[in-house]
C-alpha cells in the first residue's frame, strides 16, 4: 500500500474522479452526483461498509461493482478524503473537518477491525484530546459542521462539544492562560501569564463573564439554541445567558440596536477565526429567542424585551410570541421607560400608536406575580430600590403615556377611558398628570362636545389636584364649565380644610406635644400641597401680633401725655392773673386766657402722632411757668 501511495493521484474530469493507481478501477460509488472510480481491495482494506456491500453483490456475479451512498456526511468532499486515506495518502485533521471526517468514517464502519491505525480510531483520539479541550477549536468544530452536526447524536460529538464550551464558559477565562486567549483581547506590555513557563508579555484585558458572546454568535440558531440550553443546564447564572442571547439578538436583529445599548469598546471579535457569520430567518430566531429568555427583572433587560416587542409586531411573529413577549413586559412594567412604551401601529389602523398592546401589558402587570427575582446587580443595570412602589410607578407611566397618545387627532375617547381605568382608582395618589394628559387630548379635539369632555372629566378626583392644577383648571377654556365650577368647589373645600388644619397647629405649638401629635400635625400641613399657604398665614399672624402690640404702645404713651397736658393747664389756671405776671416778666398782655389755651391743646391731641409732636411745647410751657415764679 505504501507503494501504491506515492504514484497514486486523484483527478477530477467533470462529476467523476479518478484515481491513477495504474489498474483499471472496478468499483465506482456515487456521492451526491458524484462518480468516484476506485479499486476494490484499497477500499475493503479500510471499509466495513464498502465490504458489506461486495459480500452482498457476489451473489450477484457482478464484475463492476456500483453502489451509491445517500446522504453521506460531509457530501463528496468528504468521501474523497476517506478515500485517500484508504490509498495511503497522508489525510491531515484540522478543527474545520475533524467532526464531518469523524462521521464519515463512522458512516463507512472504518474501525480497527478494518486496520489499525484506521481513520475512526485517529479521528476520535483527535477530537477528545486536541479539540474538546481548547476553545477556539471546539468553536470552528461546531460552526463548521453545522447543520449537519444536529442531525447526528450517535457519536455525541455535538452533546460533548457543548459540554465542553459550557464548561469553559462558566469558568474564570483568566484561568485557561494564554493558549486560550491568544485569539482574544490582549493588552501589551506588562503581564505575567506564563504558557510552558516562558513569560508572554501580554497579560488579558478583562475578565469579564461576556467574553464568549462573539465566539457563540457564529452559531446557527438551532445549534445557538442547543448551547443555551445547555449552559441553563450546567447552571450558568442568568444574566450571563440573558447577555449572551442580546448579543445575538442584536448581531441578527438590527431593529435592536436602539433599544439596547451597545457594547463599543467591548468587541470579542476572533480575528483569527475567519468565521462567517450564520444565515439566519428573523423570525425563526425572534421565536426561538424569546422561548431562552429568562424570567427575570431588570431594568436594561425591561428595555431589550420591549425593543424584542416591537420587532416581534414589525416580522408579525405568530400570536403565542407576541404574547409572551408583552407577559414578560408586563412582569416588569414599573422599570419600563416612556420611549420604550410608544409602539408604533404597524396593521392596517388609523392611530399612531399601539395602545391596545399596552392595554395587555397592563393588566400582564396587575394579575402578574409578584416574587419574580432579580438579575444580579452586579451584572446587569439594575433599579437600585425595586420594592419602591411600583404601582405608583407604572399610574405615573400610564399618565405620561396618554399624554403622549393623546395628541393624536384619530384616538377616540373610548381608548382614552379604557387606558386610564386599566389601573385601579387607589394606584393614582396626585390626579395631576391625569389631568394634564386630558386637557392635552382636548387641545388635540377641539370638536369634542361638552357631554363628552364632561365623561371623560368625570375620572379626575377633583379632592387629588394639586394647588398649580387646581389654579390652571379653574382658568382652563377647554373645560366645560361645570368641570370648572366643580374644580372652584374643591378648591375651596381643600383651602378651608388646609387653613383649619394650620390654625389647629398653630394653636398647639404652645402645648408640649407627643411625636404622635407632631406627626399628625406635619400630615395636616403637608396634605394636599398646601405647605406654601399655611406658612404665608404663619408669618401673617406674626406680623398682626407685632402690629397689635405696637398699637398698645402708642395709645399708653397717648394716654400719659394727656394726663400730662391737663395738669399743665390746671397749674396755668391757679397762677395770678396774667397782667401781674405780664407785669413782673416785662411783659405784654396776653390775649388767649388759660382756658382757650387749654382748649387749642386737647383740640390737638386726638392722635397718639399728634400728641407726640405737641409734646414739646408742653415742656416749654413747664419752664416758662418756673421762670415766671421767680
Amino acid at each position: 500500500m505504501a507503494r501504491i501511495a506515492k504514484v497514486c493521484a486523484f483527478h477530477r474530469e467533470g462529476n467523476e474522479w479518478f484515481c491513477n493507481a495504474g489498474l483499471p478501477s472496478d468499483i465506482t460509488v456515487e456521492v451526491d452526483g458524484i462518480c468516484f472510480h476506485l479499486h476494490k481491495f484499497p477500499l475493503v482494506s479500510k471499509c466495513g461498509k464498502i465490504a458489506k456491500l461486495l459480500e452482498e453483490s457476489q451473489n450477484k456475479h457482478e464484475h463492476t461493482f456500483y453502489t451509491t451512498l445517500s446522504e453521506f456526511p460531509g457530501g463528496p468532499d468528504m468521501f474523497l478524503a476517506a478515500a485517500k486515506f484508504c490509498y495511503g495518502a497522508r489525510v491531515e485533521l484540522t478543527p474545520r473537518n475533524i467532526v464531518m471526517l469523524y462521521y464519515a468514517a463512522d458512516y463507512l464502519e472504518m474501525t480497527e477491525e478494518y486496520g489499525d491505525e484506521n481513520l475512526l480510531p485517529k479521528c476520535d483520539s483527535f477530537f477528545h484530546k486536541n479539540v474538546l479541550h481548547n476553545w477556539k477549536d471546539c468553536i470552528l468544530a461546531l460552526q463548521s459542521s453545522d447543520p449537519a452536526i444536529l442531525g447526528a447524536e450517535k457519536l455525541q460529538v455535538l452533546s460533548k462539544s457543548l459540554n465542553s464550551l459550557s464548561m469553559m464558559a462558566c469558568t474564570d477565562p483568566s484561568l485557561f492562560g494564554w493558549p486560550m486567549m491568544m485569539y482574544g483581547t490582549l493588552q501589551s506590555p506588562g503581564g505575567s501569564i506564563l504558557w510552558n513557563g516562558i513569560n508572554t508579555g501580554a497579560r488579558i484585558r478583562s475578565s469579564e463573564s461576556d467574553w464568549w458572546f462573539e465566539d457563540v454568535s457564529y452559531f446557527s440558531v438551532p445549534l445557538f439554541e442547543k448551547l443555551i440550553e445547555t449552559m441553563k443546564a450546567r447552571g450558568m447564572r442568568p444574566e450571563n445567558l440573558a447577555g449572551a442571547i442580546i448579543y445575538y439578538a442584536r448581531k441578527y436583529l438590527p431593529g435592536l440596536s436602539r433599544w439596547q445599548s451597545g457594547q463599543s469598546g467591548k468587541s470579542r471579535t476572533v480575528a483569527s477565526f475567519s468565521m462567517i457569520p450564520a444565515t439566519v430567518d428573523q423570525r425563526d430566531l425572534l421565536e426561538s429567542i424569546e422561548k431562552l429568555l429568562p424570567d427575570k427583572k431588570g431594568k436594561s433587560f425591561c428595555r431589550f424585551l420591549l425593543g424584542l416587542l416591537r420587532v416581534a409586531m414589525i416580522l408579525d411573529v405568530s400570536q403565542s410570541c407576541k404574547d409572551s413577549l408583552e407577559r414578560r413586559v408586563g412582569m416588569q412594567l414599573d422599570l419600563a421607560t416612556l420611549d420604550g412604551l410608544l409602539i408604533p401601529t404597524y396593521a392596517d389602523s388609523d392611530t399612531l400608536y399601539n395602545t391596545d398592546c399596552v392595554e395587555r401589558i397592563i393588566q400582564h402587570f396587575l394579575s402578574s406575580d409578584s416574587n419574580i427575582t432579580w438579575f444580579s446587580p452586579s451584572s446587569f443595570d439594575l433599579e437600585t430600590s425595586p420594592l419602591s412602589g411600583p404601582l405608583r410607578k407604572v399610574s405615573k407611566l400610564v399618565d405620561s403615556y396618554i399624554a403622549e397618545v393623546a395628541a393624536d387627532v384619530n384616538l377616540k375617547p373610548d381608548k382614552i377611558r379604557s387606558l386610564v381605568e386599566a389601573l385601579p382608582e387607589s394606584s393614582r395618589s396626585l390626579h395631576d398628570g391625569l389631568y394634564r394628559a386630558l386637557d392635552i387630548y382636548f387641545k388635540a379635539h377641539p370638536w369634542l362636545s361638552d357631554n363628552q369632555k364632561e365623561q371623560l372629566c368625570s375620572m379626575i378626583d377633583y379632592q387629588k389636584l394639586s394647588i398649580d392644577a387646581c389654579a390652571h383648571a379653574s382658568q382652563n377654556e377647554r373645560l366645560p364649565l361645570r368641570v370648572i365650577l366643580q374644580v372652584l368647589f374643591f378648591e375651596q373645600l381643600q383651602l378651608r380644610t388646609a387653613l383649619a388644619g394650620c390654625l389647629h397647629v398653630l394653636d398647639n405649638e404652645s402645648a408640649p406635644a407627643g411625636p404622635a401629635t407632631e406627626d399628625m400635625a406635619s400630615q395636616i400641613v403637608q396634605r394636599n400641597g398646601w405647605v406654601t399657604v399655611v406658612r404665608e398665614n404663619q408669618v401673617l399672624r406674626v406680623d398682626m401680633e407685632k402690629t397689635r402690640a405696637k398699637v398698645g404702645e402708642l395709645e399708653q404713651e397717648f394716654g400719659r401725655i394727656k394726663q400730662e397736658m391737663q395738669r399743665v393747664a390746671k397749674s396755668c389756671s391757679s397762677l395770678s392773673s396774667p397782667h401781674l405776671v405780664a407785669k413782673g416778666i416785662g411783659c405784654k398782655r396776653l390775649e388767649r386766657s388759660s382756658d382757650a389755651q387749654t382748649e387749642m391743646i386737647e383740640s390737638v391731641i386726638p392722635s397718639p402722632v399728634a400728641s407726640v409732636e405737641h409734646s414739646r411745647p408742653s415742656d416749654n410751657l413747664r419752664h416758662r411757668k418756673s421762670f415766671s415764679l421767680f
